[in-house]
């Protein structure tokens, strides 16, 4: 593995993993973590493909938070690290690394042969976080970014609160969310800043597969069917007996998914 560097403004460098050989895979991480958290499904693609795992920038390590963030900033980080690669490139997305995705192929659609975007919390019909946002925001401000993340994961990502609580009885689970709170609050508000709505991707005709489990939030799944509807070359692929987090409980039935997308549009 080695890493590439690159700069969306010429000033603030950000960083991405590179492994593997191949055609291109650039692959945007969920949030409450960094590119790590895709090991486990990179692991399954590498033999095929060269996976570049961009470091999010308000989550990489040591990362200097600058509020209000915006995805704005994201896509131009996405764009920039695209630029390094030779085409084609399929750009994988998952959660707010998905929405950060779909703000990169809007601003450079000739960047991307295809988009793989996996359940984007996209404020289709209403806000992603909303109240439950700004209780979270007050709980970091108050101190307690373990109590924000709780309310991210029961509040917004709607996980039930017996599963919330279950995780966070763990000390180690408890110190890494608490670690993560600062950028996942601004990653959800600078999701809400988007605006409610779908229309302005009515004209983005990239190929695009749209991924959900089966047993994810239900809210999830109805905005993944909102963006669906307003795509123009969109299809959705359902994995059986997952949820938000299949690249950690079935990374190989992830990358299955994504091989089957960059089969049909990485033919070089």
């Amino acid at each position: 593995m080695t890493e590439l560097r690159a700069s969306s403004d010429g000033l603030r460098p950000l960083t991405a993993l590179d492994d593997g050989s191949g055609p291109n895979l650039l692959v945007v991480h969920p949030g409450g973590g960094d590119a790590t958290s895709w090991n486990g499904v990179t692991r399954h693609l590498t033999d095929d493909y060269r996976v570049v795992r961009i470091h999010r920038r308000i989550y990489a390590p040591g990362a200097d938070l600058a509020l209000p963030h915006s995805m704005a900033v994201e896509a131009a980080d996405i764009v920039a690290v695209a630029g390094l690669l030779d085409a084609p490139v399929l750009l994988v997305g998952h959660s707010s690394g998905a929405v950060a995705a779909l703000e990169a192929a809007l601003l450079a659609p000739a960047a991307f042969a295809g988009l793989f975007l996996y359940e984007p919390p996209l404020p289709t019909r209403e806000l992603i976080a909303g109240a439950a946002g700004a209780h979270a925001h007050a709980a970091l401000d108050a101190g307690d970014p373990v109590e924000a993340m709780r309310i991210h994961m029961r509040d917004t990502v709607r996980m039930p609160a017996e599963t919330v609580d279950a995780m966070f009885a763990d000390q180690h689970v408890r110190a890494a969310f608490a670690a993560y709170a600062p950028a996942q609050i601004a990653d959800d508000e600078a999701i809400d800043a988007l605006g409610v709505g779908t229309d302005r991707f009515a004209n983005l005709a990239t190929p695009t597969s749209l991924i959900e489990g089966d047993q994810s939030p239900a809210h999830l799944r109805e905005r993944l069917a909102d963006l669906a509807a307003t795509l123009p070359n969109a299809r959705t692929v359902t994995l059986a007996g997952q949820g938000h987090i299949a690249h950690l409980t079935a990374p190989d039935t992830l990358a299955n998914a994504i091989r089957d997308m960059a089969e049909q549009v990485l033919r070089v």
